[in-house]
């Protein structure tokens, strides 16, 4: 084991011994999300740097407490990307925070989650010993997928130390249209698209403005562009708009009233809900500003076959409902199982996800 993963992994052991909980932490970009922050804070930014890149084979490796704002930089000097354009809130996230989150930007639903681009990692565990899961090619699993199961767990499963991802070359061009659409005809459009040979990468719905970024061939734009319509932004104020729809600083996301992420089927009729509304991924995703009661989010969501998240709220509101969508006795005794496996002192992040452990 490196000198450099040895302090962490005695820290982690010295928990184990005494049962006191640790906060992982990286930037700290990501602490408005989850439930309630507890445990001695184990900081991972002087784990940092890249460890290999490989510009030909596109996959790059790198520690995690490697700046997302410098990894970007360094995959941009080879004109390549993370397709799944992550959010930063802010310049201090960190790679491992990013993976631990497992949040995706605009390009989601064209390119996929940062899940599917996770290749391998290394972790340390709740007993302090290091394991690699995965590699640095796409067909590396035998078994259990255990690479891709640490994407979005919050840090309650283990202290990531390396993360492997696939990475994509930058589109050759690209730019943003925009028309007018209230939301239902918004959502018929974004599907009826979505089953068409398009170059679309994103869209965003909000008071009545449908927006759309293509990327791609420039043939292809151009022909894109003549069938859908509508009026061309400006290409400096297209950039703007999706980096601040993707770092939550457009106004739906602005002010002290909760923040509700609904992921649904892109097909859900519009939902009659309270609050402030945008829509992105062709309809996947539906977010709402409102301080309505958290049951009717909640319920709305599973009668349409989604899940309903309390992205941003106040620590009380977090206690009183909890964050994520409550799980069938089922999948919580699967993730209780799963905890016990990695973190069998339950030392690691308790409660960032639920109240169980």
């Amino acid at each position: 084991m490196s000198a450099m993963y040895e302090e962490h992994a005695a820290r982690v052991r010295s928990a184990t011994e005494t049962r006191a909980p640790l906060r992982i932490r990286g930037g700290g970009s990501k602490d408005f999300y989850g439930g309630p922050l507890t445990g001695d804070i184990l900081d991972m930014r002087s784990v940092a740097g890249i460890v290999a890149y490989d510009p030909t084979e596109l996959v790059v490796t790198a520690r995690c407490g490697t700046s997302l704002v410098e990894l970007e930089a360094v995959l941009a000097e080879r004109n390549q990307v993370l397709a799944f354009e992550p959010p930063h809130f802010g310049d201090a996230t960190t790679l491992g925070g990013c993976v631990a989150a497992g949040l995706s930007g605009p390009a989601r639903a064209s390119a996929g989650s940062l899940r599917d681009f996770v290749l391998g990692v290394k972790l340390l565990n709740g007993l302090g010993e290091v394991l690699n899961f995965g590699g640095q090619v796409m067909k590396n699993v035998a078994g259990y997928d255990v690479s891709r199961l640490l994407a979005g767990s919050l840090g309650t499963l283990g202290v990531l130390l390396e993360v492997s991802l696939k990475v994509l070359p930058r589109p050759v061009t690209g730019l943003t249209l925009r028309l007018e659409a209230p939301q239902e005809k918004a959502l018929e459009l974004m599907n009826r698209w979505a089953g068409a040979p398009l170059p679309i990468t994103a869209t965003c719905w909000c008071d009545d403005l449908l927006t759309l970024r293509l990327a791609g061939a420039r043939a292809a734009i151009a022909a894109a562009r003549q069938q859908l319509g509508g009026e061309l932004v400006e290409a400096t104020e297209a950039a703007s708009f999706w980096r601040d729809l993707r770092d939550q600083r457009r106004d739906t996301f602005a002010g002290d009233v909760s923040l509700w992420r609904l992921s649904l089927p892109s097909v859900t009729p519009p939902l009659d809900l309270p609050g402030k509304q945008l829509i992105e991924w062709g309809g996947s995703l539906r977010w709402f500003k409102s301080n309505a009661d958290a049951s009717s989010f909640r319920e709305a969501a599973v009668r349409a076959g989604g899940h309903a998240t309390l992205f941003r709220a106040n620590p009380e509101q977090k206690l009183s409902v909890g964050v994520f969508q409550p799980l069938p006795s089922g999948l919580l005794a699967l993730h209780r199982r799963l905890k016990q496996r990695f973190d069998p002192p339950g030392i690691f992040n308790p409660g960032r996800m639920y109240r169980d452990f």
